[in-house]
């Protein structure tokens, strides 16, 4: 590769990492073409980005991008799945893909800076995904007003329950 080209590629992989929320770095040797390309497709269609990249250039850019701590997992070939928008996605389909295909290898990985073994990896893919979250969030947020609605109505259904007894009471009186 040509000077210009390594600087080019180095400073895209920087790019990369300083934005990324996730990363899964693995091993792909012993896949085939099929089963990289279905890798692929899933990924893509999550808005994850993989990458097989040259170590020398990556542990470069995880020098400028301030990444170090994934530089001990930049041994033999690498490929990188970056998640940009939800850091469990590419961990996700990383993980649930090597338990189908035994030849890819999952290094560790990367969230939000931080360093993440194979366990952690295997902890994050566990994770319920984004919009689950949001989900759980939204609900644990609706229950408190849902109870507060019911009581609410509760006092009023009660005063109406009263003013009822009370025309009842007036009938029979004036009857």
């Amino acid at each position: 590769m040509a000077r210009p080209d390594k600087v080019q590629v180095v400073e895209e992989v920087k790019e990369r990492l300083s934005r990324v929320q996730g990363a899964v770095i693995a091993d792909y040797r012993g896949l085939n073409v099929a089963e990289v390309t279905e890798l692929r497709k899933q990924l893509r269609e999550a808005g994850v980005e993989y990458k097989v990249l040259k170590n020398t250039l990556t542990i470069r850019a995880a020098r400028e991008a301030g990444v170090e701590n994934i530089i001990p997992l930049l041994t033999g070939p690498t490929a990188i799945a970056f998640g940009y928008d939800d850091p469990v996605v590419a961990a996700k389909i990383i993980s649930d893909f090597s338990k189908d295909h035994k030849a890819l290898e999952v290094k560790g990985g990367l969230l939000d800076g931080e360093l993440l073994d194979i366990d952690g990896v295997k902890a994050l893919a566990d994770l319920p995904s984004r919009e689950v979250l949001l989900g759980q969030v939204v609900r644990g947020m609706q229950a408190p007003i849902a109870g507060m609605v019911n009581v609410l109505q509760g006092n009023i259904r009660n005063f109406v329950y009263a003013l009822e007894a009370v025309r009842k009471q007036k009938e029979e009186a004036g009857a």
